[in-house]
């Protein structure tokens, strides 16, 4: 419990693919007897982040203690979706010592802020902190623009830019909010690369006072990643949004849906067929689970841009369907038959 008698909330942010899950796994499994209750909030319909958290088999990390929001972006749905599940963890007769809120990775964490200021909890819950978590090497290979320059010369080249890119956007509202960046994936940057992204980072955040902390494998302690005390929901001001005049962002820049497969026989094979999806559609981020034959665990398939990662996360339960199911995110317009006809090829 925070000084203030109120319970404090970390929301971590970050685009797609970043980290978020794998940081939130490493801060339960160094909980020292905290209790942490998380608030995990997907786009897309498999709920694969909670899946994974749940299906650790970290110890104290029970299954009503991970609550998904899948009804959409939670910064679209706070009325309906965030404010009942946080007062349903404070009125516990237990509450938890710190409330930790993942966002999907297309989330404004800015409304999330502003909702703790709702009568109904603002007595009771505080922002600890807003945590950015940033793709490093995916900053590197420019995946995000952060020269207007480049990206006024871009929409000089092409009429249908009349706007800023989606993703420039979304990227910038997650670091304009934040009371910390975290740079992940710093081990796969050359000295020099590491400098330019950190620097470039640091000219995007409204506020000197943000801390940037490079890691990989978002291992980061949780004395340093809990305990901000930033009171965030006191300093909207400070926290710049390009959706201060009103206007809403539209989650139509964005599609997602699922392909279902058979029992995976050769998943290197379909990890080449991912890539080549990747490369050949606006595709951002794929992950699932999938049924390999004649193995007991579920494998785990993570994908960010053009960089997958694979594992064995846990055995199949008993009375539990084997299956194999991806989602598919990326920007609007994806041709699914085609996308999914290139997964499915054997």
């Amino acid at each position: 419990m925070a000084q203030t008698g109120k319970i404090p909330a970390t929301v971590i942010t970050g685009f797609l693919g970043a980290g978020k899950t794998t940081m939130i796994r490493n801060m339960l499994e160094n909980a020292g007897g905290k209790r942490i209750a998380l608030i995990i909030n997907e786009f897309g319909d498999l709920g694969v982040d909670r899946e994974v958290i749940t299906g650790c088999g970290i110890a104290g990390c029970a299954d009503d203690d991970v609550i998904e929001l899948a009804n959409g972006c939670i910064c679209c749905t706070v009325a309906d979706d965030f404010l009942p599940t946080i007062r349903q963890l404070i009125d516990r007769d237990t509450p938890p010592d710190h409330i930790v809120i993942e966002t999907s990775g297309l989330a404004l964490p800015k409304p999330l802020v502003k909702a703790f200021n709702w009568p109904e909890i603002r007595s009771r819950v505080t922002v600890d902190g807003v945590v950015a978590v940033v793709d490093a090497a995916a900053v590197r290979d420019g995946l995000f623009a952060h020269d207007p320059a480049a990206v006024q010369a871009q929409r000089e080249n092409d009429d249908s830019l009349d706007h800023d890119s989606p993703l420039e956007e979304l990227f910038e509202e997650q670091l304009h909010c934040a009371d910390m960046v975290v740079l992940n994936k710093m081990d796969l940057l050359s000295d020099d690369e590491r400098a330019t992204v950190e620097a470039g980072i640091r000219a995007e955040l409204n506020k000197p006072s943000v801390k940037i902390i490079a890691t990989q494998q978002a291992r980061i302690d949780n004395a340093v990643l809990l305990g901000l005390a930033a009171a965030a929901e006191d300093d909207l001001d400070s926290r710049h949004s390009h959706h201060d005049d009103g206007h809403d962002h539209d989650h139509d820049d964005f599609d997602s849906f699922v392909v279902q497969l058979d029992v995976i026989a050769d998943v290197a094979a379909l990890e080449q067929r991912l890539i080549a999806v990747v490369r050949n559609h606006n595709v951002l981020r794929i992950k699932g689970f999938l049924d390999l034959p004649g193995k007991p665990m579920r494998h785990v398939v993570q994908g960010v841009g053009e960089r997958f990662s694979r594992y064995f996360d846990r055995a199949w339960q008993d009375g539990e369907t084997r299956r194999s199911e991806l989602v598919v995110i990326g920007l609007h317009g994806l041709d699914r038959a085609a996308i999914s006809a290139a997964i499915r090829a054997a």
